[in-house]
């Protein structure tokens, strides 16, 4: 190593632990910036989001009894 690199690193200070503070401060101004959803809002969309997914379960689940009873008509 060369005489440069020697005192470069020696000058930098050397961090033993990362920089918690700062990131968990970045995070917390980040959430203070996002708009979040008002009450009525957010229980409609859970409410739309559970009603979909009843309907497309029973839509696959329709889907699984009619090739189960084709197969069962052809006899496999």
């Amino acid at each position: 190593m060369s005489e440069a690199e020697n005192t470069s690193k020696k000058d930098s200070p050397k961090k033993d632990s990362p920089k918690k503070d700062s990131f968990f401060k970045h995070v917390k101004a980040e959430f203070k910036r996002c708009t979040w959803p008002k009450k009525e809002e957010l229980i409609r969309q859970s409410t739309l989001v559970i009603i979909i997914s009843v309907i497309l379960g029973g839509v696959i689940a329709g889907i699984d009894w009619l090739i189960r009873l084709g197969l069962q008509a052809v006899g496999l």
